[in-house]
């Protein structure tokens, strides 16, 4: 265990190394900080934590970086989530709350968190395996032919025009949307299945048919719609942090499951994960860490969103904007 002056040391190492991108002597740190001892006493202290694995020296110069397990535990004990300013957050609101459908939401997500971190900000939309069903409506476009629009709880909408095998009356369709409705309210849709299963059967046996090409096309749309999809903006702020292995990180960010593995599995979306370096699943981005948080509404996670920068980030900085942005978005969601 290291004592509360060397973990001071420790901070002090890994916000110069932040802010400055120089490897960080001895001297310059005592200069810079009220450690309250002298350069050798700090240089002592230095010599201590490289010892251990939490900083090292990358070439014959004086100074020291962070590696990956001084990171993780500046991350762990030493840092402080940096809260957003009222202006940013009143910012924040207000570009979210313009937002009109969800590909809006989303997409002014993701180019939102890139401006605030200045690093690559990465959005999975809401899963539908995990969203419920707001409503089912039916629209006739003519004598054998509705449009069938499924809304969820998290405002995506999908949509399929029907070819239906005879002519149906209008107080038919009304009667079948009304029922539809009366059965999937609020049902999630990895039930919608087993929930419509029988409804054919409480129908009188001259609207089976009708019904059953419905049901079909809402099951069809389920299926075609439960890839997951991720989109990410901001990759133009790695130019400046890669002198080597941009293109895997850049090829990395091309590869959607790559990204769902980033982003993490679903979880306690009030609680913020860190990946530093290594300990991301994909061999390219070990220069990396990933920051992640869940969006959605109560207790429901819906889907997850995170920045991924090099390793050296302002952590507290990035963990305030994905922490902010991520209960944003649910509010919005279970308002919408």
């Amino acid at each position: 265990m290291l004592d509360d002056r060397k973990l001071a040391v420790l901070r002090a190492v890994v916000e110069d190394y932040v802010s400055t991108n120089e490897p960080v002597g001895s001297k310059a740190l005592a200069e810079r900080h009220n450690l309250g001892v002298s350069p050798a006493t700090v240089r002592n202290d230095m010599a201590v934590l490289e010892e251990q694995g939490y900083i090292t020296q990358p070439h014959t110069s004086a100074g020291r970086v962070p590696t990956d397990k001084g990171y993780r535990l500046f991350v762990d004990r030493l840092s402080q989530i940096k809260p957003l300013s009222a202006a940013e957050r009143r910012a924040i609101e207000t570009f979210l709350a313009g937002a009109v459908d969800l590909d809006d939401v989303v997409t002014r997500t993701v180019r939102l968190l890139a401006q605030l971190t200045r690093q690559v900000a990465v959005v999975q939309y809401p899963s539908l395996t995990r969203s419920t069903v707001r409503h089912v409506e039916l629209v006739p476009l003519a004598e054998r032919r509705i449009m069938l629009v499924l809304i969820t709880n998290t405002g995506r909408v999908e949509q399929r025009v029907v070819e239906l095998p005879e002519i149906v009356a209008d107080d038919q369709v009304a009667h079948l949307r009304a029922l539809l409705n009366a059965s999937l309210d609020g049902c999630g849709l990895g039930r919608v299945p087993e929930t419509i299963a029988d409804l054919p059967d409480r129908l009188p046996e001259e609207d089976r048919p009708v019904a059953a090409t419905i049901l079909s096309v809402l099951l069809e749309t389920l299926v075609d719609r439960h890839d997951e999809k991720v989109i990410f903006a901001g990759a133009a702020n790695l130019a400046g942090d890669f002198s080597v292995g941009l293109r895997e990180v850049l090829e990395a960010l091309e590869e959607q499951v790559v990204l769902m593995r980033l982003l993490g599995e679903a979880g306690d979306h009030s609680a913020l994960m860190v990946r530093i370096g290594s300990e991301n699943p994909y061999s390219g981005l070990h220069g990396t860490s990933i920051v992640a948080a869940g969006y959605g509404s109560g207790d429901n996670e819906l889907a997850r969103l995170g920045v991924l920068g090099p390793t050296r980030m302002d952590y507290p900085v990035t963990m305030g904007a994905v922490r902010a942005v991520a209960r944003y978005v649910g509010q919005i969601l279970a308002g919408s």
